[in-house]
């Protein structure tokens, strides 16, 4: 029979193997949340729900009728008072942690990452870099040209990227102030000369290259190889950026990124989509437009439809790829609220 000395020892030895079979299992848990995590991350969905019954739910409900009463007299405060309220917001968000690095945009433009060596990315509205980095770290060839209304978040953006383990980096990311919605872009991304090469055609099929056309391309390519500019760029990236300009300046910037991109380059587009979640929870005193909005720190937010964006586009000559409503329902683990996504994602060509 054993003493008391041993019943104790035993129960003890009894506790400790519990307590480490609570380890492991839990240990074992958290480990496929986050092979879970990650797998759930590789998973690239844009249709969990129809944007028309969205629509729908939303003009049916009374409290919301304020989004979608006509506006008259948009409010439009000076392009500088734009650029200085979001150079206060990115002060403000200066650490990093507000932004997150954006890998689903790799998914979502695999043109980024089998694009050929030396091809170059305009990056617009760059922020702290959480589209330049996957960028760079998903195509080692690739060269990204990237501009900000802010230089304190350029600073931040050279920082993140040139903390990261990147090859070759320096040479690859290329950051310069640039409010581009008010002065467009700089001269040396592409010229006056090339500028004003506007191809003769402009069509949906890009394989009809007749004589003349190729003339001009190598009109082009000449003016290349004059050193004046970098002869212009292969893609534009516009990432949550054009809603944040005023509406009345969309159509010019819009035309901006049509000039410094070489003929047959893209623009890669991915916005707010009209009665997306965050529409929705601002108050009618923050109209300052139809679907435009201002937030209580000088920050507008513009939410988009198809139309408004397939006009603005083939106004600046654009040929539409790609153009509809990413529907992504998320869930917030800490309340299990559901929160319904809209964002707008387009693919648009200069004619070649």
């Amino acid at each position: 029979m054993k003493s008391f000395r041993q019943r104790k020892e035993d129960v003890k030895q009894n506790n400790l193997s519990n307590q480490k079979q609570m380890s492991t299992t839990a240990s074992s848990s958290s480990s496929l949340e986050t092979e879970a995590e990650a797998e759930a991350e590789t998973v690239y969905h844009s249709k969990d729900f129809k944007w028309e019954t969205l629509k729908e739910e939303i003009e049916n409900n009374p409290s919301y009728h304020y989004h979608l009463q006509p506006f008259h007299s948009p409010q439009h405060q000076h392009h500088q008072q734009d650029s200085k309220a979001w150079q206060n917001f990115h002060t403000r968000h200066s650490s990093g942690k507000f932004f997150k690095e954006r890998r689903y945009l790799l998914k979502e433009f695999p043109e980024l990452v089998n694009c050929g060596e030396g091809s170059k990315v305009l990056e617009v509205g760059c922020g702290n870099g959480s589209t330049v980095l996957p960028i760079l770290r998903g195509n080692r060839n690739v060269i990204v040209y990237a501009c900000d209304c802010s230089c304190e978040i350029l600073e931040r953006a050279k920082e993140f990227v040139g903390a990261s383990d990147l090859a070759s980096v320096q040479q690859r990311f290329h950051p310069f102030y640039c409010d581009f919605s008010a002065t467009g872009f700089p001269k040396w991304l592409a010229c006056d000369s090339c500028r004003s090469f506007v191809p003769q055609k402009q069509h949906g099929c890009f394989s009809d290259v007749d004589e003349n056309d190729r003339t001009h391309s190598n009109d082009l390519d000449l003016l290349k190889k004059s050193d004046c500019c970098l002869g212009g760029v292969d893609f534009v990236t516009m990432i949550f950026t054009l809603s944040a300009v005023s509406s009345r300046r969309m159509p010019s910037a819009i035309s901006e990124c049509f000039f410094v991109l070489k003929p047959g380059g893209l623009l890669l587009f991915r916005d707010y989509g009209l009665y997306d979640m965050s529409m929705l929870r601002f108050e009618p005193g923050q109209r300052v437009g139809s679907r435009e909005y201002m937030r209580s720190d000088g920050t507008r937010s513009y939410f988009f439809c198809l139309e408004t964006v397939r006009n603005i586009v083939a106004g600046a000559g654009f040929v539409e790829l790609e153009l509809y409503y990413c529907c992504i329902n998320l869930v917030n683990r800490r309340n299990g609220k559901s929160m319904r996504r809209v964002w707008i994602h387009g693919k648009f060509q200069k004619p070649i």
